[in-house]
């Protein structure tokens, strides 16, 4: 039987390096800051973008990870072949699956109320 305890880890850490390294390469510029430093300089929304970028990529990433476990789960119920265990196992997982995602896309609602309501102060 599979665990997934053991791949949750590196999973989610590669996906952070990739999801990162993306936004990092993605910005070309003429120099360190830009054409000209001075003009429309404004680190604080920029920040503000960066932070609700990631936040926002891993958290599709984890809805990402939530379906997968989802149809995993789902075909551990069909191969059970009757097994009240492993069936029994198998909906435990989706139960918590589904609980799962549904966190995950309040809180991607919550990142993006938040960062709309911090960037109508700011303006």
């Amino acid at each position: 039987m599979i665990t997934f305890k053991r791949f949750t880890a590196p999973l989610t850490t590669g996906a952070f390096a990739l999801l990162s390294a993306g936004q990092a390469f993605a910005t070309q510029t003429d120099g360190v800051f830009g054409d000209n430093p001075g003009d429309d300089l404004n680190l604080a929304d920029d920040a503000r973008a960066g932070v609700v970028d990631i936040l926002s990529g891993v958290l599709d990433f984890m809805a990402l990870v939530a379906v997968v476990v989802i149809v995993i789960a789902g075909i551990r119920m069909v191969v059970s072949s009757g097994n009240e265990d492993a069936t029994g196992a198998a909906k435990k997982t989706i139960l918590w699956a589904v609980i799962g995602l549904i966190v995950i896309l309040l809180a991607g609602a919550i990142v993006d109320f938040i960062a709309d309501v911090a960037t109508n102060v700011t303006n």
